[in-house]
């Protein structure tokens, strides 16, 4: 079995993303499958692109996109994408599209076909904070968590596919005083477990 896991690039003005830092400690191989990590660019139409381009150079079983919510306590599998970008602030090629369908000819939503109450439930057994959120958002983590199952929909009803946000690191929050935060280790443990739900489900 072979896990595609995607995270993004630094963004707004940061100089890391908690999800790139956390993932680049997770193992290589976990449960038997084989996990193929690759960074993002936080870009509209290009993160999808590039999602899509792993995928058919991978030809992964499974794809987990993992993204930063800064101001989120627990790591937090998302239910669903909506088919709207609706950007407070550019992405990091100065696009800023305001009300606009990702796919015009997509569906209005799409729910992630990943285990995400069990991935919720395997983290919180490592003794981490988890929960299962109902909204991406309407930045580029959902603008991507769409276009990957836009994609896989259409092209690859086999390969399932979804997202998971993460809090800051501690070093992000030093200027942000009573903003929640979770190490690298704590959250590669994290990430880890949900990949073993997605393995065994």
């Amino acid at each position: 079995m072979k896990i595609l896991l995607t995270a993004f690039e630094p963004f707004g003005g940061e100089k890391i993303n908690a999800a790139q830092e956390a993932a680049a400690l997770v193992k290589n191989e976990i449960a038997g499958a084989k996990i193929v990590k690759m960074a993002v660019p936080v870009v509209f139409g290009e993160s999808v692109e590039a999602v899509v381009s792993a995928i058919r150079r991978e030809k992964p079983d499974a794809v987990l996109c993992l993204g930063q919510a800064g101001g989120r306590a627990e790591l937090t599998p998302e239910r669903v994408a909506i088919n709207l970008d609706d950007a407070r602030i550019p992405d990091n090629a100065g696009n800023q599209p305001i009300d606009q369908p990702i796919f015009p000819d997509g569906a209005p939503a799409y729910f992630s076909t990943l285990p995400v109450k069990a991935m919720v439930h395997a983290i919180r057994q490592t003794g981490l904070p988890a929960s299962l959120s109902n909204s991406a958002g309407t930045f580029v983590c959902n603008h991507l968590m769409y276009g990957l199952l836009y994609h896989t929909a259409r092209t690859w009803p086999e390969i399932r596919g979804g997202f998971m946000h993460l809090p800051f690191l501690p070093e992000q929050v030093t200027d942000k005083p009573g903003t929640p935060c979770l190490s690298r280790e704590e959250m590669a443990a994290g990430i880890e477990a949900a990949l073993k739900a997605i393995i065994e489900g």
